[in-house]
């Protein structure tokens, strides 16, 4: 009897079959067709090659709503003359790619990086030079940052941005978003594969009866041997829901304000971006409450076993760069104030609202994902 249960859990899935119990996976559901609770029945060669096939049409859906998008966004712009009123009224548009002198800001944020990567390694092995050398290396990063940023800002209300320019602008702002998409994928890739693959199959038959005969294999779990302190879960209700809440209504915001500075309403436009600006800061306010929270109150801590370190990771990062993007969006509150930006020339402000409304899509994930599912 014992014999033939063996037999049966080494049975393996089909490459069609493979898709169907990773696509039940993945979506979270546990009974349906084409399911299976156990996971030795999943043959490891289909597994990745299912995990390429799905990356590859990710990758090739992504590439092409970018092009549309992209060359929706550029047909406007050019339609509607990219460079701004003034910048064509003074005859300043230049009629060439430009093609900036060169620069050492490069060089220096290199060095600024290196400075404060070596810090943090010295940082954690216990030298007290290291903090210094990383708090030196991330102040310095941000004043050759804020030198970077001015001179590609003076290029273009210069006037030295034509069509292509803007062009290549919008390419580059959509490569970088790709990137940052790529890299919650692995995250979220991480979550899944630890959840629907790795638990499952430390609780199989073979495992229970070798190695670890009292896991039953649930999902957030104390590890197989047991060793990771007891903790909570952060559930949905309240500062989830609250922070969600706040994500969408910034998202909001800021196409309102971004169809007011279309219509040269400035005055909306700037009063719109800065209650976008204080959405988005009051994100990261609620976020480091939830945390102390969920470190004092639920013992979950970045040790919590799997369970832990992905939800630090995921919402740590997610929280990093909502801070990134407030900082974006209080760089255009200053330059709407300023005078910068036409109803016609304004990607800086679109490249700040795209990666906004990026940021809001990768929190409706972690909400589900996260503190949901």
């Amino acid at each position: 009897m014992t014999r033939d249960i063996h037999e049966l859990s080494r049975r393996k899935l089909n490459f069609f079959q493979t898709l169907k119990a990773v696509a039940w996976g993945f979506f979270g559901v546990r009974k349906g067709k084409g399911y299976t609770e156990d996971i030795s029945k999943l043959n490891p060669v289909h597994l990745i090659l299912a995990g390429v096939l799905a990356a590859i049409v990710f990758v090739v859906a992504l590439i092409m709503a970018a092009r549309w998008f992209i060359y929706f966004q550029f047909n406007n712009s050019h339609q509607e003359n990219t460079m701004s009123a003034s910048h064509l009224a003074q005859g300043n548009e230049a009629p060439y790619y430009y093609v900036p002198a060169d620069s050492v800001h490069p060089v220096r944020a290199s060095f600024c990086l290196l400075l404060a990567l070596l810090g943090a390694a010295f940082w954690i092995n216990s030298y007290e030079v290291g903090f210094w050398l990383f708090i030196v290396g991330i102040l310095g990063l941000f004043v050759v940052l804020f030198g970077w940023f001015g001179d590609a800002i003076r290029e273009s209300e210069g006037g030295m941005n034509n069509a292509r320019v803007d062009h290549s602008y919008r390419w580059s702002m959509a490569w970088f978003i790709f990137s940052e998409v790529m890299f919650f994928a692995a995250f979220f890739g991480s979550l899944w594969y630890t959840r629907e693959v790795t638990t499952p199959w430390l609780s199989n038959i073979d495992h229970q009866t070798l190695l670890w005969p009292n896991f039953s294999g649930t999902w957030p779990n104390l590890g197989p041997a047991g060793v990771v302190p007891a903790f909570k879960t952060v559930g949905p209700f309240w500062l989830p829901t609250i922070n969600t809440a706040l994500l969408l209504t910034s998202g909001l915001t800021l196409t309102i304000a971004h169809h007011a500075l279309r219509a040269s309403h400035r005055g909306k436009a700037i009063f719109w971006v800065a209650l976008t600006v204080i959405l988005g800061f009051t994100f990261v306010g609620v976020q480091s409450y939830e945390y102390m929270h969920a470190y004092q109150d639920l013992n979950l801590r970045f040790d919590s076993g799997a369970y832990g370190s992905l939800f630090y990771m995921l919402t740590g990062f997610h929280g990093f760069h909502v801070i990134l993007g407030a900082t974006f969006l209080t760089v255009i509150l200053f330059r709407l104030i300023k005078g910068h930006f036409t109803a016609s020339h304004h990607f800086g402000f679109e490249g700040a609202a795209w990666y906004w409304h990026f940021v809001d899509v990768v929190w409706l994930g972690l909400y589900l994902f996260v503190y949901w599912f």
